[in-house]
């Protein structure tokens, strides 16, 4: 299979999931959701926790003026590597759903761990894509090779947000989530799946690894000073790394073929 077919798939198959969510946009807990009244600046605050045994976790800020957010993350304990390269960790704003990260008890299959299908009733569909250039919308849910890697890095960046975003981040209902978890920490029966999403995945590579609901409180003074980032993601060298297509692909591919491998292995020694 080309390399562009591989990374092209998953991205329709995230994108097919967030358009199928759509009219859960206007709605939050229940009720219609206004877009945001304020034209005022402000900032929310996620924690991010560890999802699905990853130990990955850190922190996301985003500062909101009228409908633009500057995007300030910090990750540790991630994925690393796969053939040489950085794990790419596809990270996304969520809304339109109960504004909470999933529960344990959200594993419908007994695998041990929560995908993105079974935690989607409480996070919601994809509204930003929080990638480290272009395109930010939900089309780019796994545009591997424009998300951060590796094991922990820094991102900022500066993006564009519709109303219901907006609207979403000031009324506490968005939530970031972080995806990727290294397979090896994972259950066996979850070691041998494949991703929901597209069969032509490891489950791995699209997991929850870390989640958190973003907090709004007012801030003083609009925005914080200095020029808007374009999309950096630092890792622990504090060199810029932008993920490349060979070793976002190289990655994928390397896990793909290694639960491949473990599922022969085993059905030959059966």
């Amino acid at each position: 299979m080309r390399k562009s077919t591989f990374l092209a798939a998953p991205a329709l198959a995230l994108g097919a999931l967030a358009m199928a969510a759509a009219p859960a946009a206007a709605h939050s807990h229940g009720d219609s959701v206004e877009p945001a009244a304020s034209t005022g600046s402000w900032t929310s605050m996620a924690t991010l926790n560890s999802m699905n045994n990853s130990g990955t976790t850190g922190d996301a800020t985003v500062s909101v003026n009228g409908n633009e957010a500057t995007v300030s993350m910090h990750v540790q304990g991630a994925a690393e590597t796969f053939m040489d390269g950085p794990f790419p960790h596809a990270q996304h704003i969520h809304i339109g759903a109960q504004g909470v990260c999933p529960p344990p008890e959200a594993d419908e299959n007994g695998d041990g761990a929560v995908n993105v299908a079974e935690g989607h009733e409480y996070y919601g569909m994809i509204a930003s894509s929080l990638t480290t250039e272009g395109d930010t919308s939900a089309d780019s849910g796994l545009a591997v090779d424009r998300f951060p890697g590796g094991s922990s890095y820094t991102y900022e960046r500066t993006i564009e947000i519709d109303d219901a975003t907006k609207a979403a981040i000031e009324n506490g209902t968005a939530v970031v989530v972080v995806h990727g978890v290294d397979p090896t920490l994972l259950s066996e029966q979850a070691q041998n799946e494949m991703s929901e999403l597209d069969p032509s995945l490891p489950l791995a590579a699209t997991l929850p690894a870390a989640c958190g609901p973003l907090m709004a409180s007012q801030m003083d003074g609009g925005m914080p000073s200095g020029g808007a980032d374009t999309g950096v993601a630092q890792g622990t060298d504090n060199t810029a790394a932008i993920v490349g297509m060979s070793a976002g692909a190289a990655g994928l591919v390397a896990l793909g073929g290694g639960a491949l491998y473990l599922r022969r292995r085993r059905s030959a020694e059966a």
